[in-house]
């Protein structure tokens, strides 16, 4: 297969999970609609959406590298989504003193801040973790 065609099976593949991964993690983790609060100018939420879509894209880019085959990079791509949803419940626990959905719901910048950092280095670790 040659490398034109084969960026373009990774660029759509790439797509199809992050596109999927967002619909299930607003599905599963929150009672707002994301793309609603994100029109209404919620920074929060458009930060946090923006580290998830870039944790789950560091995933794939590392897979890539690793890998020729477009379903390793499905696959990889889809346990990223996996670990971004155990990391956001984590986060959620670890701050006990606060619900993390209800602070970015509320547009709370510095909550939306870390939970980008925490998607994204998360998939930095997990990237890293691909061989």
């Amino acid at each position: 297969m040659g490398p034109f065609l084969l960026t373009f099976l990774y660029f759509i593949a790439s797509i199809v999970v992050v596109a999927i991964g967002l619909v299930i993690f607003e599905l599963i983790t929150t009672k707002y609609k994301d793309w609603e609060q994100i029109e209404k100018g919620n920074t929060a939420v458009a930060l946090s959406i923006g580290g998830k879509i870039v944790g789950i894209c560091l995933i794939l880019a590392f897979s890539i590298y690793h890998s020729s085959d477009v379903l390793d990079t499905v696959i990889w791509g889809a346990y990223g989504v996996v670990l971004q949803l155990v990391a956001y419940y984590i986060f959620d626990f670890l701050t006990r003193r606060f619900s993390v959905e209800q602070k970015l719901n509320e547009g709370v910048v510095s909550v939306g801040i870390l939970s980008m950092c925490v998607s994204i280095g998360l998939g930095l670790v997990v990237g890293a973790s691909i061989t």
